[in-house]
Order: structure tokens, then sequence, then C-alpha cells
């Protein structure tokens, strides 16, 4: 089972990096290029480019954030529509004894918001912890020296593998059954 954990947290993460990155870049992008045009498209010397770069590095941090929770939503059902090492998570029905076959957005919402609060509760642990870590075993002093969004990411990686295992088996409409 440990294994069918491992391989859906690989393929989670996997989705939810690529489809937030490639968004927030997209997004960034286009938001630079319509500032560049907007501005009045000057010549391209290594000044615009390194300010054109400047604001693509400051927009995809702010698009980042929104994106990931895109990402975050939109991975959730193509991880109950797929067989992994023979297993697969179902979403029970309403009824409770059927299953739902085919799993849309509209089916994942409520157990979205658990998942999501799930992860909320994790991520905020693992950042306790590495506070407590930071302050006893290294020279940072404060939060914010060490703390920025690629941090926190890392941080929703790790706990999304967590919450997987603790949603299957806390999750009443959540269920592990072989394919």
């Amino acid at each position: 089972m440990s294994k069918f954990f491992f391989l859906l947290w690989l393929k989670w993460a996997f989705r939810v990096t690529l489809c937030s990155t490639l968004l927030a870049f997209s997004l960034s992008g286009l938001l630079t290029f319509f500032l560049y045009l907007y501005q009045g498209s000057q010549e391209l010397t290594s000044e615009v480019y390194m300010a054109l770069f400047d604001i693509l590095k400051f927009w995809f941090v702010i698009f980042w954030s929104f994106t990931i929770l895109i990402a975050l939503f939109r991975s959730l059902k193509y991880l109950f529509n797929s067989c992994i090492n023979g297993f697969e998570l179902k979403l029970l029905s309403c009824d409770e004894k059927s299953y739902i076959e085919k799993i849309g957005y509209g089916d994942l919402v409520r157990v979205w918001r658990k998942w999501l609060m799930l992860l909320i509760w994790l991520v905020s642990a693992l950042v306790i912890l590495a506070l407590v870590y930071t302050y006893i075993f290294s020279s940072y002093g404060g939060l914010f020296e060490w703390f920025d969004i690629y941090t926190l990411y890392a941080f929703i990686l790790i706990s999304g593998y967590l919450s997987f295992i603790l949603m299957s088996s806390r999750c009443k409409k959540v269920k592990i059954r072989p394919c």
C-alpha cells in the first residue's frame, strides 16, 4: 500500500508542479508582453531585456500563488479517475453504498474542501516544526529570513503525501479499491 501512496503522490506532485508552473509562466509572460506593448514597444536592448525579465520574475511569483490553488483543484480529479499500481481512489455516492465511476469536478467539491483544510493544517504543522528546528539548530533568527513561496511549495508537496494517507483512512467518502 505504501507503494500505491508514493506513486499516487508522485503523479500528483508532477501534475501540480507542471500545471501551476506553466500556467503562472504563461500568465506572467502575457502580462509582461502586454506591458511591453503598452509602454511603446521600445527597441530590444540588453537593458530592456533585463527589465522585461525582472517584470516576468515579479509577476511569476504572484501568479504562481494563485495557480497553485487552481492546480490543486484540477489535480484531484485525475487522481480519482486513474488506476495506480493496481489500486484506485474511489468516491462513494450520497447513499454511501455505491461508487461513483466517472468522477467530475462537481463531485469533488466537498472532498476538496476537506482535503484543502487538511493540507493547510499539515503545512502549518511543518512550518512550526521547521521554525523550531531553525531556532535550535541554525543561525536564522526569524521566520522571514528563510521562508518564501518556494519553501511553502515544498511544504505543500510534503504535506500532500501525508494528506493522501490521512484522507483515505479518515474520510468516509473516499475508499481505496483494486482496479
